[in-house]
């Protein structure tokens, strides 16, 4: 389990317009945490397949079909990453190319005013 990787997640229970339900994450903690088993805790970022989500600005990070071995295009919700328990990751889907692994980083520098 490393940073880029993404999983299928269970991501409930949630409210509001948080996303929910079984859907891909994409892991952005640091790795050092991801390789040490009894650290529980991951830090994600859900993505959906939302054409509405896409287009909420530079903390939604368009990607494209294939990207991450995900089917469809996909948009990453940088402005919702969260905090799993990895018992909640599921199945591994693919890994992130490090550009858009890039962008990602970014779409969090925007969510959270870092420079």
């Amino acid at each position: 389990m490393k940073r880029g990787d993404v999983f299928w997640a269970d991501i409930f229970p949630r409210s509001g317009s948080e996303q929910s339900g079984g859907r891909p994450v994409i892991i952005v903690s640091h790795d050092s945490f991801n390789r040490t088993s009894n650290w529980r805790s991951i830090i994600v970022v859900p993505v959906s397949s939302s054409e509405a989500q896409a287009k909420r600005g530079p903390t939604a990070v368009l990607l494209p079909p294939g990207a991450g071995a995900l089917p469809r295009s996909s948009v990453a919700l940088c402005h919702q990453v969260t905090t799993l328990d990895r018992a909640k990751l599921s199945e591994k889907i693919g890994s992130l190319d490090a550009e858009l692994l890039r962008n990602i980083e970014d779409g969090l520098k925007a969510a959270l005013d870092l420079d």
